[in-house]
């Protein structure tokens, strides 16, 4: 009997799965007290319905996260907590139509994140629960997407016209972008621009509201230089396309409230903003991979530099005020050997 049985053994978390949950929970426990609030002032029943999806997957997510580190006997890291987070009887802060907007461009980040997830993933509950995070967040990305394009507020990435043949590049100019005439944008090129574009005005608009409401002059302070920041993204990318004679998209402007209510917690809104931060240093690092024309290059080398300085000074202010939770990490082997002199 013993040499028929099936031998079964527990298969520990590797440190990238550990990663994963672990940011996972960060993020979820965020998502659940931002979406939280919008959802006491939303009035749309149609964009009710999207927020309250949004909202049902994170505390799903959370509770399953819960699950895995009670498994694995790992503390729950600390997160955030709506009672400690979020102040439930502030005003507004964001219209409805920003909701939406928020909604459907953190669903490209989280995409991302749970495609990156799964494919580091080698235990099969963890593949599992990204492949179902992954299915979850393209059907929220879609609800989103398809109600603003019924409300008109969804905007397209520019139009160009269809190519007539196969073509191969046949001189390496094609490559330069500084001196002589710059060739045309290319497809690829342009859908990273737009990206780029969208998601720092989805920045800029955050941080504007955000920075309303801070409670700490330094954290204010911190916030209005990320809003400017990221304004100047906007339009450095928009002139990227008008240049062409392209549509910017820049036309998007809904701004938050007049609130200067304390709404969320310093901490948090400093995690959201350093969150955001790591997910624009990424895109620009495909968008730089996918550009062959050097300007392009060059200027995304240029603004990520500006955003990992930016990100960095925040995560000065984060360990300052002990807000930074530290994430799990390997043995410090220096530090074992000198604890047995």
């Amino acid at each position: 009997m013993g040499n028929n049985a099936a031998t079964h053994h527990k298969i520990n978390l590797t440190s990238a799965e550990i990663a994963n949950i672990w940011t996972n929970y960060q993020n979820d426990t965020m998502a659940v007290c931002t979406i939280g609030f919008f959802l006491i002032h939303v009035e749309d029943v149609e964009t009710r319905s999207v927020l309250e999806y949004a909202y049902q997957q994170s505390q799903a997510h959370i509770n399953k996260l819960k699950a895995f580190f009670n498994e694995e006997q790992f503390p729950i890291p600390a997160g955030f907590q709506p009672e400690v987070d979020v102040n439930m009887k502030a005003p507004r802060l964001f219209t409805d139509d920003f909701y939406l907007f928020y909604i459907q461009n953190i669903g490209k980040i989280g995409l991302a994140s749970y495609a990156k997830s799964l494919s580091n993933s080698a235990r099969l509950d963890m593949c599992e629960y990204y492949t179902e995070c992954l299915n979850e967040s393209a059907k929220l990305l879609n609800k989103a997407t398809e109600l603003m394009l019924n409300k008109g507020t969804f905007i397209r990435a520019p139009f160009i016209p269809k190519p007539q043949m196969v073509e191969y590049i046949q001189k390496q100019s094609y490559l330069a972008g500084w001196f002589g005439r710059n060739r045309p944008l290319n497809a690829i090129e342009m859908s990273n621009i737009y990206f780029n574009l969208i998601q720092n005005q989805l920045g800029r608009t955050l941080l504007m509201g955000f920075s309303q409401v801070a409670t700490s002059p330094k954290i204010r302070d911190y916030l209005i230089r990320g809003r400017n920041i990221a304004d100047k993204h906007v339009e450095i990318f928009g002139s990227l396309l008008s240049s062409e004679f392209l549509p910017s998209s820049s036309a998007w402007s809904t701004l938050p409230t007049d609130s200067t209510t304390t709404t969320y917690s310093d901490k948090l809104m400093m995690f959201h903003t350093l969150t955001l931060n790591a997910a624009g240093i990424g895109h620009y690092g495909v968008s730089l991979g996918l550009s062959p024309r050097s300007d392009l290059g060059t200027n995304y080398i240029r603004l990520t530099a500006e955003i990992a300085s930016y990100t960095e000074d925040g995560a000065k202010l984060m360990i300052e005020n002990g807000w930074m939770e530290k994430p799990p990490q390997a043995a410090d082997r220096d530090q074992l050997s000198n604890d047995k002199t």
